[in-house]
């Protein structure tokens, strides 16, 4: 069976830009559509890329919470919200496994943060572990999730591949048959076996070196290796990888097109003063202003990421979207850090004479080892045929042809020592400085060191990279990643401004694109604030004192501070979109498709007023003290007011709201279309229990449900409310008779309408 990370696109069994993936929009995008057959489709669409590429099980969905907007993998993630998180990845689980390929729902448990993952201890009740971070799990294992990844941390004082978690509820409560699959290195001992953790990876694992030896002589039952045999044979027979049997072949899917739709309806819009959607036919002069408008960001750092065939920038899909305007770009302020990789049609293989490098693996002896073409110059080896453990020396060749005459700051990115020639003359003899040891963040987005090298437009120069790959790097050795190229010329900061301003004054429409890099969201590490990278704040306020009609869209995967929000016309945020975000933005910008994004995740005006900003553990612990008030429940518990509260979202047509009634146990909620285009609601249905013997939140989602109408419609959302909706865990699933209040609308901070729901003993 072939196994392959896969939370927003299935890699495959090598990380190779020659074999490339469908790039879907990550995962806080997809929950912000807070559509279920969404998610089913995009479960779908994996299985069908799955597939393709010879894959037999997914690593993914993630479906741990945001309890922290400072969580470095929130991207990654769908919600603040157990019961959003629950549904979306219920169905997400369903669409990959009904076409035959396993979901991996990741990572079991309270992984909810970066910083010291591989030994960090969280502490955290078990009310608030049952109601909150095992919920989502939950609902996964009842679809029936063939597969569980668990987690690097500690949970109460046990790691959690050896954690009593992993049988008591996932097995003897929940029924989950499945396999039970270790993160990267995360089996540590012996002790896992009795834990039913059923798989360690990578392998050969060296902490089960001793597996045989400790079941011949009684230390281990040899039940236990029994039990993790089964079910692995059983995750084959699912998956068709057992004797003669075939894998099953998902209907085909139109990538590009799907993406492009998950996006759309992932898309939030914050905030309208009317200037949306743009008349593209009435502008005749546009400014797209922003580096992450011509470089985007379709997806977040770390295992996730995958190389796509093609990618739509925002800048390519506007100037396609408004074709009789006259378009100009600036760049405006400089988001990325370090070495971006070398345009593709920019550089030219020695050998081949194609567009790409020449990659030679050598020994000590400088000897042939292994070559390779490729079409890229930031490459990363985990798995394929390159041998990284044998060589000494990596070596990237190509001809570098600039655009423009100047200087440019040539570099390289890596774990490893390296050597830079231009010509044949050293510009570059440098190691980078690697800070701590985690996988995810210096393998994935290790530092740069660079050179200025004069180059001339037109004129071809030869590079030449050497790495010594040889050396020992810790926790990197086996695997490798390499980049050679160009980091942002920030030298004239003031200058990017002003000509932004320029093209922003001098059009009818300025579009700003403002956005995250690699270097603030990724897996391995957290973040350390809010704010956008760099001068993207000054730039956004600069431009919108020159041109009232500004329009500002958010690359970014999680939240970020906006300060300038009241200052601007519109303000999209468009989430890491996928490989078609681009076109998205073009497509809601101009009205050809309705915003359809919800947040799924309570947008801060400041740091300060985060509830929880606590990601780093303190001797090694990380104390869950807000119990139940995560996300909106702790912002209500504060009485604060947010910039933007959990469910937000706005559309191009106007709604009125009708009644909600009981119906069984599901609330009906009526409402109209009362604006003049066809548009799309997200019914939001939470609860309230006044005077409880319990500790509560103040308000909570038990149900929600996707309506769309024509202009004038009037539509009804059927809600089921189960009773364990309204439940608290006190050892054992309860109810409390008497009343409650259900309230529905389109926000957790906008529910006009309400019902009471009265539970009896």
């Amino acid at each position: 069976m072939t196994l392959s990370d896969g939370p927003a696109g299935v890699r495959g069994p090598r990380w190779d830009e020659r074999e490339p993936s469908l790039n879907l929009p990550s995962g806080s995008a997809l929950a912000a559509s807070w559509d279920i057959d969404l998610a089913y489709r995009y479960g779908a669409a994996a299985a069908s890329e799955a597939r393709r590429k010879g894959v037999d099980v997914v690593l993914g969905p993630t479906i741990n919470l945001h309890r922290s907007p400072l969580g470095g993998r929130h991207f990654e993630c769908f919600s603040e919200d157990p019961e959003l998180s629950a549904d979306l990845a219920a169905a997400y689980v369903r669409g990959l496994q009904e076409n035959g390929v396993a979901a991996t729902p990741k990572h079991y448990v309270a992984n909810d943060s970066e910083t010291d993952r591989f030994t960090l201890d969280v502490q955290v009740d078990e009310r608030a572990l049952r109601e909150l971070y095992l919920a989502p799990f939950e609902r996964a294992v009842e679809a029936g999730a063939w597969a569980i990844m668990s987690a690097y941390n500690s949970v109460d004082g046990v790691t959690m591949t050896e954690n009593d978690l992993l049988e008591t509820p996932l097995n003897s409560e929940w029924g989950f048959d499945g396999v039970v699959i270790s993160d990267w290195t995360a089996v540590r001992s012996l002790d896992a076996v009795t834990a039913a953790q059923d798989l360690a990876m990578p392998g050969p694992a060296p902490a089960w070196a001793g597996l045989v030896g400790a079941i011949r002589d009684g230390r281990l039952d040899e039940a236990d290796l029994d039990r993790k045999v089964l079910r692995i044979l059983l995750l084959a027979e699912r998956v068709g990888a057992l004797g003669d049997a075939a894998p099953a072949q998902p209907a085909p899917v139109d990538g590009p097109a799907f993406a492009r739709t998950a996006a759309i309806e992932g898309s939030v819009l914050l905030a309208n003063d009317g200037i949306l959607p743009l008349d593209a036919a009435a502008i005749g002069s546009i400014a797209i202003i922003g580096q992450n408008a011509r470089d985007a960001r379709t997806q977040g750092g770390g295992s996730a990421t995958v190389i796509p065939e093609h990618v739509t920038t925002p800048l390519a899909a506007l100037r396609a979207a408004f074709p009789s305007a006259e378009v100009r770009f600036e760049l405006g302020a400089i988001v990325q850090e370090g070495v971006a990789e070398l345009p593709l049609e920019q550089t030219t293989n020695p050998v081949t004479g194609e567009p790409g490098l020449r990659v030679t693996f050598r020994d000590a002896d400088g000897a042939e080892l292994f070559a390779e073409d490729r079409r890229a110059s930031d490459l990363v080896w985990f798995g394929g045929d390159a041998p990284v453990a044998a060589a000494s020396t990596l070596v990237l060749e190509t001809r570098y042809t600039a655009e423009e005459t100047g200087e440019i700051l040539l570099g390289f990115a890596g774990a490893h020592p390296a050597r830079v020639f231009v010509d044949g003359e050293p510009v570059l003899d440098d190691r980078p400085v690697i800070t701590g040891t985690d996988l995810g963040a210096a393998f994935l987005n290790p530092p740069s060191v660079t050179a200025a090298v004069p180059v001339t437009a037109g004129v071809a120069v030869d590079l030449r990279a050497e790495f010594a790959v040889g050396q020992d790097v810790g926790p990197l050795s086996g695997a490798l990643s390499a980049r050679l190229g160009i980091a942002p010329d920030d030298s004239d900061p003031d200058g990017l401004i002003t000509r932004a301003v320029a093209a922003a004054a001098a059009s009818d429409v300025a579009v700003v694109v403002v956005g995250t890099n690699s270097k603030v969201e990724s897996e391995g590490y957290d973040r350390s604030d809010l704010d956008l990278p760099g001068r993207q704040d000054e730039l956004v306020r600069a431009v919108a004192a020159v041109n009232p009609r500004t329009v500002v869209v958010v690359n970014a995967g999680s939240p970020v501070l906006l300060p300038w929000a009241d200052e601007v016309g519109a303000v999209l945020q468009g989430y890491f979109g996928g490989q078609e975000f681009g076109s998205a933005v073009a497509d809601v910008l101009t009205g050809a498709a309705e915003p359809g994004g919800r947040l799924p995740t309570t947008w801060p005006a400041s740091l300060a007023e985060v509830p929880i900003t606590d990601v780093t553990p303190d001797e090694g612990v990380l104390r869950y003290a807000e119990g139940l008030h995560i996300g909106y429940r702790a912002w209500l518990k504060a009485g604060a007011e947010p910039a933007f509260p959990f469910g937000h979202g706005l559309g191009y047509t106007t709604w009125s709201w009708g009644t909600a009634e009981r119906v069984g146990d599901a609330v009906e909620v009526t409402l109209a279309n009362t604006g003049e285009r066809a548009g799309k609601q997200v019914v939001q249905v939470y609860a309230e229990r006044a005077d409880s013997a319990v500790e509560r939140p103040e308000r909570w989602l038990v149900g929600f449900a996707v309506v769309r109408a024509e202009a004038g419609r009037t539509v009804t959302a059927t809600i089921p409310v189960p009773a364990r909706h309204l439940a608290h865990w006190a050892g054992g699933w309860v109810v409390e008779p008497g009343a409650y209040t259900l309230r529905a609308g389109s926000s957790v901070a906008d529910l006009p309408l309400s019902v009471e729901w009265t539970v009896t003993a």
